[in-house]
């Protein structure tokens, strides 16, 4: 739609074709919002955001504060006056005082069927409960966490195999086919925003480094779920010989035995019910590799417990 100004802010790999897509419209993206840059571990090099690095290539304006609700962020924000913001896992609280800057409202897509997994890991959480189908959600902002009125859903399917890598692709794929259409939408007052119903609402945690951690005694079903979830960060591991090792692709077999226990030669593991046969796995330090050739590299036993 010619002359509306669209602001952008995203931060993710997640949310670049998004960003891409808007600049091929008739929209103008008037300025791009992204987390400021972050120092490697030895404070050497600077890492930008994979939005950074998109808004660099497509000559965009940039702003990366480190507090966006600052009264020098505000006065910028405002000589901006967008016609819209969109929102796409920018990863920074937005204060009331932006939130009323803006005509048609600061709108977000986000990765989940709204009220269900609000917050930070919708995607990852998703996968972890065993769900058969997620999407996204196109709300509008407000200051509780995910808690505005959605205008639009689209839903895809999660199967046993999906990993949250996987899925992370499909719903960004999904937002930038549907996006141009979205926006023209809402400013043809197409849309309209329905209240979420907060008795139905859940939580989607930031994904914490101890979870990742494998306890053999759950369910082959479960392991699996969290193997696929966190893939590819932070992925999910076992101890073996004081050594740590990243299952990242694996499935369920018939059989069972003591949690944790090696059943045979291949490497398969019981679980609290059934087991599992590892696909692809990781040594730490290592690359990836497929079982058959991690096998060559390694001693074990059969009967050997992992806890």
């Amino acid at each position: 739609m010619l002359n509306k100004k669209v602001v952008f802010m995203g931060t993710p790999e997640f949310s670049v074709p998004i960003l891409e897509a808007i600049v091929r419209s008739e929209y103008e993206v008037s300025c791009v919002y992204t987390q400021a840059p972050t120092k490697s571990n030895r404070g050497q090099k600077l890492n930008i955001s994979p939005v950074y690095k998109c808004a660099q290539n497509l000559k965009l304006i940039i702003r990366s504060p480190k507090n966006l609700n600052s009264d020098e962020e505000f006065e910028f924000f405002k000589k901006l006056n967008p016609d819209i913001v969109l929102v796409v896992a920018y990863g920074q609280v937005i204060s009331k005082k932006l939130l009323n800057i803006v005509e048609e409202g600061f709108i977000n897509i986000h990765a989940s069927l709204l009220p269900k997994w609000r917050g930070a890991a919708p995607i990852q959480r998703a996968i972890m409960n065993s769900e058969f189908e997620t999407g996204i959600s196109v709300m509008k902002i407000i200051e509780e966490l995910d808690a505005g009125p959605v205008a639009k859903k689209i839903k895809t399917k999660i199967n046993g195999s999906t990993t949250a890598k996987e899925l992370s692709k499909d719903l960004s794929k999904i937002s930038s086919e549907s996006i141009i259409e979205i926006l023209d939408d809402i400013f043809n007052k197409k849309l309209k925003f329905i209240e979420q119903d907060h008795k139905l609402a859940s939580y989607a945690k930031k994904i914490k480094k101890n979870e990742a951690l494998i306890d053999w005694s759950e369910s082959a079903k479960k392991i699996l779920a969290k193997i696929n979830g966190l893939n590819a960060n932070p992925g999910a591991w076992f101890m073996y010989k004081e050594v740590r090792y990243k299952i990242w692709r694996a499935k369920i077999i018939e059989g069972n035995g003591p949690p944790g226990v090696i059943m045979d030669n291949n490497f398969i593991i019981a679980c609290g019910e059934k087991s599992l046969e590892i696909i692809e796995i990781q040594k730490e330090g290592k690359n990836k590799l497929l079982l058959k050739e991690f096998l060559r590299g390694i001693n074990f036993k059969e009967g050997e417990n992992l806890k």
